[in-house]
C-alpha cells in the first residue's frame, strides 16, 4: 500500500514552502534574481540548501514562482483600480499612481518585477503578465472611447506603449531613491499616460 501523508504532514509542508517563497521575495528583492542563490534563499529561511529542493526542482522554478506571486498581487491591484469606481479618465489615472506608488515602496522587488535580468522562465513569466497589464488597460481605453471622453484609437496599440512606456519610465527612479522627487514624478507619468490616450489634462 503507497504511503499517504497525513493532513499534519502536508499542513506542515506547505506551511514551509510558503515560508521559503517569502523568504525568497525579500531575497529577491534585496539582491536581485541572478544573486539570490538557493544558498542564499535557504539561509534566510533558516534551512539547508538541499532541503529547498523538496520544495522546488530547481532554482528557475522557484524563481518562478515568486515572480509569478508577486506579479499576480499587482496585477489584482491594478485590474481593481481600472475597474472600480469612477469614469475611464479618473480610473486610469488613479492606476497610473497606484501602481508607481506601489513600485516606489518597494523598490528592490518592483525593480526585479519590471527590469531586473533574470533567467529565461522568469523573462517568459515577465511577458505573460506584460499582455495581462495591456489587457487591462485596452479595457479602460475602450470604455473611455465608447464615453467619448478619449479618441478613436487603436486600444490594443494604446494600451502596449501604456504598459512599456510606464515600467520603462519607473526603472531609473527605482533604483536612484529621490524621496522629494516622488510627487513630481508621478504627475508627469501620470500626464504623460493621459496625453498618450489622448485624455484632456489640466
Amino acid at each position: 500500500m503507497a504511503y499517504r501523508k497525513t493532513p499534519a504532514e502536508i499542513s506542515r509542508l506547505e506551511a514551509a514552502r510558503e515560508r521559503l517563497v517569502a523568504c525568497a521575495t525579500s531575497v529577491v528583492a534585496e539582491v536581485g534574481w541572478s544573486q539570490a542563490s538557493v544558498t542564499a534563499v535557504a539561509a534566510s529561511a533558516g534551512i539547508a540548501a538541499g532541503s529547498v529542493y523538496q520544495h522546488f526542482p530547481s532554482k528557475a522554478a522557484l524563481a518562478v514562482e515568486v515572480f509569478r506571486r508577486a506579479a499576480e498581487r499587482e496585477v489584482e491591484v491594478l485590474g481593481d483600480v481600472l475597474r472600480g469606481p469612477g469614469d475611464p479618465v479618473e480610473r486610469l489615472t488613479r492606476a497610473v499612481d497606484v501602481f508607481a506608488r506601489r513600485a516606489l515602496e518597494n523598490r528592490g522587488l518592483a525593480y526585479a518585477l519590471l527590469a531586473a535580468p533574470a533567467e529565461p522562465a522568469v523573462g517568459a513569466e515577465r511577458l505573460d503578465f506584460r499582455r495581462r497589464y495591456r489587457a487591462l488597460y485596452a479595457e479602460v481605453v475602450r470604455e473611455g472611447m465608447a464615453t467619448g471622453q478619449l479618441p478613436d484609437q487603436n486600444a490594443e496599440i494604446t494600451a502596449a506603449v501604456l504598459t512599456g512606456a510606464i515600467g520603462e519610465a519607473l526603472v531609473d527612479p527605482l533604483g536612484a531613491p529621490d524621496e522629494n522627487a516622488t510627487e513630481e514624478l508621478l504627475a508627469d507619468l501620470t500626464a504623460a499616460v493621459l496625453r498618450c490616450a489622448g485624455a484632456p489634462t489640466a
